[in-house]
């Protein structure tokens, strides 16, 4: 019997610490922005929490054999990824994860290749491991946003030693194709790098008949050279349990990650340890549900936007995060435009793209369809 899941119903977060909504708290702004959703997580992850609490006892904890055996599952099934015990390396977040990638490749003052715009850490994380970030931007190929494989080879010098990749991309939505993907490996073998790839979104493919490909799976030559990083916290919207992991096959880039860890990482919560286990073994049902909903929310975004002068969108083949130029309309500062208008979202400066803001659709959708209509009306003002 399949359980009922309701996105439709909103849940009231304010009062909760919530990073989302305390943002704008006592302002009248519908807050579209941090990648978290306002829905609440699997049945099967709050009854495993509940459980786990109920016990009382919350020590030092080790990851669990079932929470193992449920990853290496979930990655045959979802991936066709074989992957040994050995090769997981668990992080108490995706952040975390591309820092201590950063200082266990290479060495300080070496380069490091990533694609623009892209999510903050990828350009923070080698300046604070002392790298250089060298940003390759994405290119508008006929409304689709595609890797710029030229832009690759004028970037890459002596001293890159690893290319950040995005997979799903955040912030414009594209899930690469296993042809694109190919080209970055081949890429990356030519010029001896190691691939770092944030797979976080992989559960979030919207377009139905497709899939997610980790680039690791491509060949052993690339899984050899990748540190994929993923999650269940982005899929199943328990960001706040921080509970990740990385996938490494070589033994000797495992080294370096885990002494990159040294005493610094402290271990997961043991109840993110708990929902992770849940989400993988017990999730796919709500996960489907969601999918559906995340589709209708995204086809009303586009369809919203497109009907609105001086904004222009691109299709979202995964993720919950659509990606908006508004330069056609000549703001300046788009996000503050657009939080006077009742409406936050993130402003595309900080992802390396001044004049894109970015929303986050993971919401009810009547909470969407009110935002949308004060988009339109904060844009009729000009």
């Amino acid at each position: 019997m399949t359980e009922p899941y309701d996105f439709d119903t909103p849940v009231d977060r304010r009062g909760t610490g919530s990073e989302k909504w305390d943002r704008y708290g006592g302002r009248d702004i519908i807050p579209l922005w941090v990648a978290d959703m306002d829905f609440r997580s699997p049945p099967a992850v709050i009854r495993a929490l509940h459980e786990r609490v109920s016990h009382g006892v919350f020590g030092y904890t080790h990851p669990p054999a079932g929470l193992v055996e449920a990853v290496l599952e979930h990655l045959e099934r979802d991936f066709a990824w074989r992957v040994a015990p050995e090769w997981l390396v668990w992080l108490p977040g995706l952040v975390c994860g591309l820092n201590v990638l950063c200082r266990g490749v290479g060495e300080e003052g070496d380069e490091v290749l990533t694609f623009t715009p892209v999510y903050p850490p990828f350009m923070s994380a080698p300046t604070l491991t002392g790298r250089t970030t060298v940003r390759v931007p994405l290119q508008l190929d006929g409304g689709r946003w595609t890797v710029d494989l030229e832009g690759l080879e004028r970037g890459v010098t002596p001293r890159t030693r690893m290319l950040l990749l995005c997979s799903p991309h955040n912030p414009v939505g594209r899930a690469w194709t296993r042809e694109e993907l190919a080209l970055v490996a081949a890429f990356a073998e030519r010029h001896d790098l190691v691939i770092g790839s944030d797979d976080i979104h992989a559960g979030l493919i919207l377009d139905e008949g497709r899939g997610h490909t980790p680039i690791a799976t491509l060949s052993p030559e690339t899984c050899r050279r990748t540190i994929t990083l993923l999650a269940p916290s982005k899929t199943y919207n328990i960001p706040g349990l921080g509970c990740s992991f990385a996938v490494i096959s070589d033994p000797v880039l495992r080294r370096g990650f885990t002494r990159a860890m040294g005493r610094i990482v402290p271990h997961v919560n043991l109840l993110g340890y708990t929902a992770a286990e849940a989400a993988y073994r017990h999730g796919e049902g709500w996960r489907q549900a969601l999918l559906a909903y995340l589709r209708g929310n995204r086809d009303l975004v586009a369809a919203r936007i497109s009907a609105i002068p001086g904004l222009v969108t691109t299709h979202v083949e995964a993720t919950y995060l659509a990606w908006i130029d508004t330069r056609p309309a000549g703001l300046e500062d788009p996000g503050r435009f657009f939080e006077e208008a009742g409406i936050g979202l993130s402003d595309g400066a900080d992802f390396g793209a001044p004049g894109f803001v970015r929303l986050n659709f993971g919401c009810c959708r009547s909470l969407l369809e009110e935002a949308l209509e004060r988009m339109k009306k904060g844009m009729e003002t000009l």
